[in-house]
């Protein structure tokens, strides 16, 4: 259904740092750098035909997150959504909603970990159980 999922950042290397250490724990390797007609600088993490983008924003705007908004990445396991989780705070971001763990709820059983980047964006990592 979905071709990319596209988040802006005000301080790009920041974000670099920060979204390779934790899609590396999903095995994300280095993003593709782009420079937008622009001049933004633009990071491309692709993995599994998935893409996940951060971006400067092109309008010349502070990069602000989404209300209610959150981008969820799919873990293999209960030990990936927790090592997720501490590589996020590791590397600049905070924790949010409840700590990491077990949630059993209206769409079953799953593992999820929530946390902010640090431009604070809203992360899941998610583990379904099967």
């Amino acid at each position: 259904m979905f071709s990319h999922v596209m988040i802006g950042s005000n301080d790009i290397e920041r974000s670099k740092r920060f979204y390779d250490a934790v899609l590396g724990v999903l095995g994300a390797g280095e993003p593709f750098r782009n420079t937008a007609p622009t001049g933004h600088q633009r990071l491309f993490y692709r993995h599994e035909g998935n893409t996940f983008c951060v971006t400067q924003p092109i309008n010349g705007e502070e990069a602000t997150c989404a209300n209610g908004g959150t981008v969820g990445f799919k873990c293999d396991s209960p030990e990936q959504v927790q090592t997720f989780h501490d590589t996020a705070l590791a590397h600049g971001g905070t924790t949010c909603e409840e700590p990491p763990g077990l949630r059993n709820g209206s769409l079953g059983a799953m593992h999820l970990a929530y946390v902010r980047d640090p431009d604070g964006n809203k992360l899941c990592a998610l583990y379904r159980l099967k």
